[in-house]
């Protein structure tokens, strides 16, 4: 039986690994699903916490997964944050522990990236694989100065193909721990980066649904922001943690396949 309410939704918000693809491999009904969404010209973002790549290669990696993708449709931590930082912070010098995804977003909202942490009215912390001390400690006294403290967002580890590696949360634990100054968090489970998705659509929140694997994250960030809240059972999730949430998902599917023929069979 089809759910009306399912079938109202005129937005989607989608998370990436683990709803899209899992590593390099598209997971099944994922292309039919976005190619669907297009047909009959639902919009929708695919929304990522990870600050280190640029939507346009993000965009790139999709379209080489047979997913077609625009540079405008993707929407990372980093976009969120730059803009976020360019509103609320009056000086436009930052200190950046982060790769090419945060450093292209500062640059295009008017930051100059600096490296004295007498120059620096703001701190940005996103993952980084070349930091270095001295980069943490240029960081640490400019906070300790006055400097706003800003993190793309709070993962603490990322999974790989050989373990769980340091995660941006566990950089932002570095400096939180020196300068027992707490951050701004960005990322989601932050309902801001949802927010700020939900206005680039341009649908209302009740009618706008975050697809998540993970109920920590994806779900929870979803519930905060006010939108209705899909969970799969791709990637990191299991029924098991999803039917514990209070409250837990609007819809729990297998995967994409069950969405698509549920919202358009």
């Amino acid at each position: 039986m089809s759910d009306p309410a399912l079938r109202e939704l005129r937005g989607f918000i989608f998370d990436m690994d683990g709803v899209i693809y899992r590593g390099n491999a598209v997971l099944p009904g994922a292309a039919e699903f976005v190619a669907n969404l297009r047909r009959i010209a639902v919009p929708f973002v695919f929304l990522t916490n990870n600050s280190t790549t640029p939507p346009d290669e993000v965009a790139a990696r999709l379209v080489g997964m047979g997913i077609p993708a625009e540079p405008r449709e993707v929407l990372s931590s980093s976009e969120v944050t730059a803009a976020t930082a360019a509103a609320q912070v009056a000086g436009r010098r930052a200190i950046l522990i982060g790769e090419e995804g945060i450093r292209r977003a500062l640059l295009a909202e008017g930051f100059t990236l600096v490296t004295d942490h007498r120059e620096a009215d703001l701190v940005v912390v996103g993952m980084d694989r070349e930091v270095t001390y001295a980069r943490f400690r240029e960081a640490a006294l400019a906070i300790g100065r006055g400097a706003a403290f800003y993190a793309t967002n709070l993962d603490r580890n990322l999974p790989t193909e050989v373990g769980l590696i340091p995660g941006a949360g566990s950089l932002v634990g570095l400096l939180e721990i020196a300068t027992g100054v707490k951050p701004i968090a960005l990322g989601k489970p932050e309902p801001g980066i949802f927010l700020y998705a939900l206005k680039q659509l341009g649908t209302p929140a009740a009618l706008t649904a975050t697809i998540g694997d993970r109920p920590e994250t994806d779900i929870s960030g979803g519930q905060r922001a006010g939108l209705r809240t899909i969970a799969v059972l791709t990637g990191a999730g299991t029924a098991e943690e999803f039917a514990a949430m209070r409250p837990g998902p609007d819809w729990v599917f297998g995967g994409l396949v069950e969405l698509n023929e549920a919202y358009f069979g």
